[in-house]
């Protein structure tokens, strides 16, 4: 049996809203009725950590009621003919509760809080963070998520992955966002790109290549359409 070939996965805010789960992006820099300003940046955090703790719990119940689509559990029937490597911008757990096994979390995790005195000592959270919750170390802790204005640990590893690449499919992502939008552009140049997205927005690092193809629907079912065929 041959090498198996490569799948690299970018997900983004649109596949799991067809979980019932809010986007910002949706509403004018809204996100549940606060400005990304003051839940979703280190000055925000500074300015008023009770509101921030707040939010975040909310979020962190809000996963707990909803259920991965139709797009999250046929990623996992890749698994059964190539490697899959996930890379997503979304903070909840969707592609590991639908059975995905290698997943890069670009801007962190719902489920995860993270000391603010040394970043290297983060811990799995399932209940609310409040103020006065500590590391081993005393600090307070935080949610365990890349802020508008903070560095993207991860990064590095999704271009590693990239980079080896023979298919590349893009899901429920505006391609706006960088550095994330910008990741394609490490893509070999012979590797597939499919595009999967109700309003696909095709930008500079798509426009690039002449093997693309775009499927301009939800999620749910592009994704579905897409996996059959790659697993033909």
């Amino acid at each position: 049996m041959g090498k198996r070939e490569k799948i690299v996965v970018l997900t983004g805010a649109g596949i799991s809203a067809e979980s019932g789960i809010n986007t910002f992006r949706d509403a004018d820099g809204l996100w549940e009725g606060h400005d990304v300003m003051e839940v979703a940046t280190p000055e925000g955090w500074r300015k008023n950590k009770e509101l921030v703790l707040d939010f975040y719990n909310q979020r962190r119940r809000q996963l707990k009621t909803v259920s991965p689509n139709a797009g999250h559990l046929a990623l996992k029937e890749l698994e059964t003919k190539y490697d899959v490597v996930i890379v997503t911008q979304n903070v909840d757990n969707l592609h590991e509760q639908a059975g995905s096994t290698n997943i890069i979390h670009l801007h962190g995790e719902l489920r995860k809080v993270r000391s603010t005195g040394d970043e290297t000592l983060i811990y799995d959270w399932e209940e609310d963070c409040v103020l006065g919750d500590r590391c081993k170390k005393g600090y307070q802790l935080r949610p365990h998520i890349v802020w508008f204005g903070e560095a993207v640990p991860a990064l590095e590893d999704a271009v590693d992955e990239i980079y080896g690449a023979h298919h590349i499919l893009i899901i429920g992502t505006s391609m706006q966002v960088y550095p994330a939008a910008g990741l394609v552009g490490y893509a070999p140049r012979d590797a597939n790109i499919y595009y999967i997205d109700p309003k696909p927005s095709i930008n500079y690092e798509l426009q690039q290549r002449s093997s693309l193809e775009v499927i301009a629907e939800p999620a749910t079912t592009g994704v579905r359409k897409l996996v059959d065929q790659l697993l033909l």
